[in-house]
């Protein structure tokens, strides 16, 4: 039985995996599907104020918000699946998933961006691809947004001059 594991951020752009994931599982109906969504932690200082029945409910909420489409499309389509629901470091806790369920490959979307904004920005699927022996099939999502496109290359280029200004 093939074992698909599909991470699940809450973006417009889960919907291509999960798609990608429906159309598999009419081919085969013998698969098994695990949506997984991964919540950062609180930094310490914030950790510090808040209780962990607090910050549990919070994650808990964020989780069933960021789950509710995915979920909703393979409802629609009577598709079994489990959800999993786990804290920490995205592209850790993603693999360390992928090895426990026993998950023959996993299904991600990832926007389309340019070279210049995947050089600058540090992508999960860049580091899920590093992390795991676990096959990985990268689904493209829409395209990036205009601060994308337009706003990190204007960045770039202001604090490049501001660098050389202050260099004079």
């Amino acid at each position: 039985m093939l074992k698909l594991l599909i991470p699940v951020v809450g973006s417009p752009n889960d919907r291509f995996a999960v798609q990608d994931a429906i159309k598999r599982f009419m081919n085969n109906t013998e698969m098994e599907l695990h949506l997984l969504n991964v919540q950062k932690p609180f930094s310490a200082d914030v950790a510090h104020f808040t209780s962990r029945k607090d910050r549990q409910q919070y994650h808990r909420e964020q989780a069933v918000k960021a789950l509710g489409p995915a979920r909703g499309m393979l409802d629609k389509f009577s598709i079994p699946y489990a959800a999993h629901v786990e804290v920490g470091d995205p592209a850790k806790v993603i693999t360390d998933a992928a090895r426990r369920l026993h998950c023959d490959e996993i299904v991600m979307a990832t926007g389309r961006k340019n070279s210049l904004t995947r050089f600058v920005e540090s992508s999960v699927v860049d580091r899920v691809l590093e992390l795991t022996s676990v096959p990985v099939e990268v689904i493209a999502g829409d395209s990036m947004s205009r601060w994308e496109r337009y706003g990190i290359p204007a960045a770039i280029a202001a604090a490049l001059a501001a660098i050389i200004a202050i260099a004079d």
